[in-house]
């Protein structure tokens, strides 16, 4: 590992100076420190700024401080209740050691997966733009069937953040606030540039609308192994059914892409339709209609389709006993 400086923040304006990088929980940023692939000059440790808190917002929704650990979070009864998918989400993911230790911001701002970029001696366009992604003739096998691009085929590998862009969540920064559906960005030609965000743009909360829908909803991620794994794909969904047709419904897709992927094609389909599984296979595959497999990947797209169905079924039988 690369020899680093360490500081703590000053404060929520604390400026950071060129090869700086935020430390919270750490759980990615120093996995990619010890792999060679994160290079740091200076740690600016935030953990002692006061971003720790879930509060009520006056529309009725939440403000989640950037600080807040992700275990904390899936345990919040307000989380549990009012926003079931993320709490699911947040579970399904890593190990509880890992839950306890990772935070909001940091789970948003994990950086990609894909194992050539995860080795630093290896070609790969995100630590090294312009030598190449091997990875399109090479191990692709959970890599991205929509949004990609000739210069990377990488994932995000956050659940957390799936259940976040179906619930229309918005990040605040000392500067800005950036819908969470903005956060992130497609590779393009620039697949090093995982989000909108500018050097040294700190996150300080994630808001939750006020969603009547969210009450109803779910998280289901598939994946090789039970526990300790990321999603091959994933599906985060709210569904409100009214006299028999679909009034309101929200779709993230996780694992298909460089950023969570929100279902926008498959949702304007189904407002207005039935609740049925013909409904709601047709829309999964109106949403896949671009999607591009590779030779080991292609899989992925029968997968999001049936998933999407399973979970938007289970979501209407339970709307129906509420």
């Amino acid at each position: 590992m690369k020899t680093f400086t360490y500081r703590s923040a000053t404060g929520l304006d604390d400026r950071l100076e060129p090869g700086a990088v935020f430390l919270a929980g750490g759980t990615n940023l120093v996995d990619l420190m010890k792999l060679g692939v994160a290079t740091p000059d200076v740690l600016v440790d935030v953990n002692r700024l006061p971003l720790n808190e879930v509060t009520a917002l006056d529309d009725g929704g939440l403000r989640i401080g950037a600080a807040v650990r992700n275990s904390d979070l899936a345990a919040d009864p307000r989380i549990r209740a009012g926003y079931p998918v993320l709490s699911q989400a947040l579970l399904a993911g890593a190990s509880g050691q890992l839950r306890n230790m990772a935070t909001t911001g940091g789970n948003l701002l994990q950086r990609t997966r894909c194992r050539y970029f995860m080795d630093a001696t290896m070609p790969c366009n995100k630590h090294t733009p312009g030598s190449g992604c091997p990875a399109r003739e090479g191990d692709h096998r959970n890599l991205a069937i929509l949004g990609a691009s000739e210069s990377c085929v990488a994932t995000h590998p956050s659940d957390m953040a799936v259940a976040l862009v179906a619930l229309d969540a918005v990040v605040a920064t000392h500067s800005r606030r950036i819908p969470v559906i903005e956060l992130h960005r497609l590779p393009g030609d620039e697949p090093e540039r995982d989000t909108i965000l500018e050097h040294g743009e700190l996150i300080t909360a994630v808001e939750l609308p006020a969603l009547p829908a969210a009450v109803n909803s779910a998280y289901r991620k598939a994946r090789d192994r039970a526990s300790y794994a990321f999603a091959v794909g994933s599906v985060a969904a709210a569904l409100t059914v009214t006299d028999g047709l679909i009034s309101d419904v929200r779709i993230g897709w996780g694992a298909v892409a460089h950023k969570p992927w929100r279902a926008r094609v498959a949702e304007q389909l189904l407002v207005g339709s039935p609740a049925t599984k013909e409904a709601f296979l047709a829309a999964a595959d109106a949403e896949l209609a671009d999607a591009r497999g590779l030779r080991d990947n292609a899989y992925k797209i029968a997968l999001m389709r049936n998933l999407t169905a399973s979970v938007l079924g289970r979501l209407a039988e339970a709307g129906e006993k509420r």
